[in-house]
């Protein structure tokens, strides 16, 4: 049995349109499945909770963007008793681009149908003020988090998704931000080893896959299934030089300039002088100063081809 999980607003409106290329295909082959439809913010979280509530083996499909699957992961009770299934159609489809799914639909379903290969993938996992959030791609505060919580609400979503350019969101995002964005000092902890203090921090963002804001390679070595978590450290920028620094990124060239490092841990702890904006796979988490990251005890079955 598959349990399809559908956010029909993916990429504005383009996920209701590609199940309906699916559904022929399913029934066309005889597949057991059931569907359900995302109807608002964390909809996909309930039922994910509720379904896996039995503790019982399911494969999860998801169909839709970082965010879907962001709230999928969240909602599972037992790790360690679902094998998950993707068909990309968000605006960033990091996670997709990271296992080398495709990102046409029925290529990506004849590999959930038919698989040859799996990856056990590690889940991340951020503490704050008592509460807890997975996220499978990245988590970040400070810039980068700001984009997200921008694009959230963004024109500029909207209209790139329906030219399908919404991969260009995030870059156009960020030139707005750029400017309104003040950096503030950060402390990094990691593995309960000494503190770090970096002046004029931008932002700090914890990466369990390479790409992040649709490609940028922020950490060019990390690695899904390592059991490490790796972060990204930018401060000392002024605005000009890093909209200068940033392109590089999308090579992964970026690490080589003064004033970006890069770090790998088990645990961090990030403080900051002020509250900045969070992120989870790009969903918004209100302002904060403090987190703590780490990653789940329990690894989670993905389908890769």
């Amino acid at each position: 049995m598959y349990h399809f999980i559908v956010n029909p607003n993916s990429r504005s409106g383009l996920g209701l349109s590609l199940w309906a290329q699916i559904e022929p295909e399913l029934q066309k082959r005889k597949i057991d499945y059931t569907v359900f439809f995302t109807q608002y913010q964390k909809h996909a979280w309930e039922y994910t909770e509720k379904l896996t509530s039995d503790h019982t083996y399911h494969t999860l499909v998801v169909l839709g963007g970082d965010g879907t699957v962001n709230e999928v992961i969240n909602g599972i009770r037992d790790l360690s008793k679902v094998t998950l299934g993707y068909i990309p159609t968000g605006s960033s489809n990091d996670f997709a681009r990271s296992f080398k799914i495709p990102s046409d639909p029925l290529k990506a379903l004849e590999i959930i149908l038919s698989p040859s290969d799996y990856s056990y993938m590690d889940v991340g996992c951020i503490s704050y003020q008592n509460k807890k959030r997975r996220f499978a791609v990245s988590s970040g505060i400070g810039f980068d988090a700001g984009i997200c919580h921008e694009a959230v609400v963004s024109r500029f979503k909207i209209w790139l998704n329906k030219i399908r350019l919404g991969k260009f969101t995030y870059s156009l995002i960020a030139l707005h931000r750029l400017f309104l964005t003040i950096p503030a000092d950060i402390t990094l902890r990691l593995d309960r080893q000494n503190p770090v203090v970096f002046r004029k921090g931008w932002f700090v963002t914890v990466m369990n896959h390479p790409f992040e804001g649709g490609g940028l390679k922020f950490c060019p070595a990390a690695k899904p299934n390592d059991g490490y978590l790796d972060i990204i450290v930018v401060s000392g920028f002024s605005p000009l030089r890093l909209l200068s620094v940033l392109p590089f990124a999308f090579a992964g060239l970026h690490t080589r300039f003064r004033g970006i490092r890069t770090f790998r841990c088990k645990t961090a702890e990030i403080t900051t002088t002020r509250t900045l904006p969070v992120h989870t796979d790009g969903e918004p988490i209100f302002l904060q100063r403090h987190l703590c990251v780490s990653m789940e005890k329990k690894r989670l079955k993905i389908i890769i081809s």
